[in-house]
């Protein structure tokens, strides 16, 4: 049998145990501020029925769905000539499942299929990967994590505001500085259309606005103007576009040049979102109002979100909003929800690249205890049960072998103290602990040691 050279499909990654480590630290501090702000933990399936995810992330969004080729033997139901049949009309006969796009689609299937349990308002978190067979490059993989926190059954502007908050803590907390968190609203761009004469064709506008940090304004202009606005409608959008100052100004001078009914609504949710925070002794300095923000996902209605780092080192690490009826294709109308949702691998190249991540997680384990033979080995073997009770993650060099060998070993994992156990010890019923990181070494009691490692 010829060998084959190992691979992984494009837009995927193994995680040695350093970076697990460094994983589950940045999980759990976001796990953290989700549950102090009241969301609960959820897990939906890997795989969803394709009806399900199809037609919820606009045109584009459908073609990155993964799918999942049925059980079986798939082609021998098709029922028609594979050769000629284009592959959107193949696909619903070989594949009834795809992975699931992202984590708010099976929410909303989750909330439908629970209506009768679930207590509403509903706040929920989920923390799992999802996949997008999108064209890997910087920050953006095939497979990757995402946190979602959500709020379903009310439209209470309460809950935007408080998505500043706990967005403003996560980062806080995980030493992320030189954030800014990008604000707009879907009926300010509905807006936008009215006033440039495009009344119901602010899909098409928000298509073209989200690729503003891509194409800059002249190729946004472009783009428009392609698919039909007019010269003079394209110069009426500059002073939208060009707007400067503090976030207040932006607003009021927004106002002014809109003043239409669905653009002043908007303006009027994002004032009282601010309003919101600044009651709650929230920071606002960290938020930047941009009529520009447009966000791809179609099925946002209210306030749209975005976090990017001000150095444009990365795409954006967290984005989300107002849905006003995503249950609604599932048979549950009218069911307000907003949320946002944090890449967890962005977030943590930014981490990475900043070097923000204590040292002391490296490693899961605390001590190792060196073995030097049958004798010592039997001492350290009551050692080990005695700090495992004691809640210490430890481990014993599992054969006899020279100091130096165990100390690289320790060194090569980040192992931050060594109990180095020879005959004298053994006779003395004592313990000689190393701290790797000083090189300070104390010979100590079993009851000693622990005192000072836990």
């Amino acid at each position: 049998m010829s060998t084959q050279k190992p691979s992984l499909p494009k837009g995927t990654r193994d995680f040695a145990p350093v970076t697990v480590n460094k994983r589950n630290y940045l999980v759990t501090t976001i796990r953290k501020t989700f549950e102090k702000f009241g969301f609960q933990p959820l897990e939906t399936p890997t795989m969803e029925n394709l009806s399900v995810l199809t037609g919820k992330y606009g045109d584009e969004g459908d073609q990155l769905i993964f799918k999942v080729l049925n059980s079986g033997d798939y082609l021998s139901k098709v029922k028609t000539d594979i050769s000629s049949t284009p592959s959107n009309q193949l696909t619903p006969q070989i594949a009834e499942k795809g992975l699931r796009y992202d984590l708010t689609v099976p929410f909303a299937r989750f909330v439908v299929m629970n209506r009768n349990e679930i207590t509403f308002p509903f706040r929920r978190y989920q923390i799992q990967p999802v996949w997008r067979a999108d064209r890997p490059q910087k920050g953006r993989y095939r497979e990757f994590m995402q946190c979602d926190a959500d709020v379903v059954g009310t439209d209470s502007l309460l809950c935007e505001a408080e998505i500043i908050m706990m967005l403003n803590e996560v980062l806080d907390n995980l030493g992320i500085a030189e954030y800014e968190i990008v604000v707009n609203s879907r009926k300010i761009l509905t807006g936008i259309a009215n006033y440039l004469g495009h009344s119901g064709e602010e899909s098409a506008l928000c298509v073209a606005i989200d690729k503003l940090d891509k194409i800059g304004k002249e190729g946004v202009y472009n783009e428009l103007e392609s698919i039909g606005y007019k010269k003079q409608e394209i110069n009426n959008l500059n002073p939208v576009i060009d707007l400067k100052g503090s976030n207040s100004h932006k607003l009021d001078e927004l106002e002014k040049i809109l003043n239409n009914s669905e653009a002043l609504t908007g303006i009027e949710e994002v004032k009282t979102m601010f309003s919101f925070v600044e009651q709650m002794e929230g920071n606002l300095s960290t938020v930047t109002f941009d009529p520009s923000l447009a966000r791809g996902l179609s099925y946002y209605t209210g306030i749209i979100f975005e976090v990017k780092m001000k150095d444009g080192s990365i795409g954006s690490i967290s984005g989300g909003g107002r849905y006003d009826n995503l249950t609604g294709v599932f048979g549950m109308p009218d069911v307000s929800g907003v949320g946002i949702s944090l890449g967890i691998d962005r977030i943590f190249d930014v981490m990475e690249t900043r070097q923000l991540f204590p040292k002391e997680i490296a490693t899961t384990t605390k001590v190792l205890i060196t073995n030097f033979g049958e004798k010592e080995q039997a001492f350290a073997l009551v050692q080990l049960a005695q700090l495992r009770k004691a809640g210490i993650s430890v481990e014993l060099y599992p054969i006899s072998a020279k100091l130096k060998k165990q100390m690289s070993y320790a060194n090569s994992l980040s192992i931050p103290f060594v109990i180095l156990i020879g005959s004298e010890e053994v006779s003395n019923d004592k313990l000689t602990l190393k701290n790797m990181l000083t090189g300070e070494q104390s010979t100590l009691t079993l009851k000693e040691v622990i005192q000072k490692l836990v």
